[in-house]
């Protein structure tokens, strides 16, 4: 059953996304309290958060592949209810469609390509030798890199919130259609029967 798979495989993935949030949420949105004067507040939550995402990059491949075939069914549920679209379809399929790519987007360019620069631990420019520092701007370092992977975890998740905000939508805007249909076909069953009546007397 492609068509329903989309909303469950979204919320799926908005349930890992949502596992990530204790370690965004000190990162991106709040300053915890200094528990040592003079380093940086957040400094224990940018290693939680590196060692959670270097734990999920270390998973085994099977782990990694269920994934990428829920992003998949996802994917194939959105196209099969594109095929043949009716005019609810191609509106909130197509618009849920465009932000579920959009989505696919910003896991692989931000939030994998992250995660193997977290693993390997190379921030930065590599091409420096240890010690040199990049003025020129082209390169994150490790506390920018990490907030850019909480960000896009956010961004995933806000992406995804909106595709099941339009399957809702749609659900709801085909069953007020069915009711109208069933609402009109009733009226006009009584409209015949009373015609009918009139006809025998």
């Amino acid at each position: 059953m492609p068509a329903m798979s989309s909303p469950f495989a979204t919320f799926l993935i908005v349930g890992l996304l949502f596992a990530s949030f204790p370690y965004d949420y000190n990162i991106l949105w709040t300053t915890p309290p200094s528990l040592v004067p003079g380093v940086d507040s957040r400094e224990p939550y940018y290693q939680m958060l590196e060692n959670h995402l270097k734990f999920i990059h270390a998973s085994p491949p099977l782990i990694s592949r269920i994934l990428h075939i829920v992003i998949g069914t996802g994917l194939l549920g959105f196209i099969t209810k594109l095929y043949r679209p009716s005019e609810a379809n191609l509106l909130f399929d197509g618009a849920s469609l465009v932000l579920y790519m959009c989505g696919v987007t910003v896991y692989i360019a931000n939030i994998v390509k992250g995660m193997r620069v977290v693993t390997s631990g190379v921030y930065g420019n590599p091409a420096l030798a240890e010690g040199q520092v990049d003025d020129s701007g082209d390169y994150l370092g490790r506390e920018d890199s990490l907030k850019v992977l909480a960000a896009s975890d956010t961004i995933l998740a806000l992406l995804l919130v909106g595709v099941l905000i339009l399957q809702a939508g749609q659900w709801y805007a085909n069953k007020k259609e069915a009711d109208e249909i069933e609402e009109m076909d009733k009226k006009h069953d009584e409209k015949k029967a009373l015609q009918k009546e009139k006809k025998k007397q």
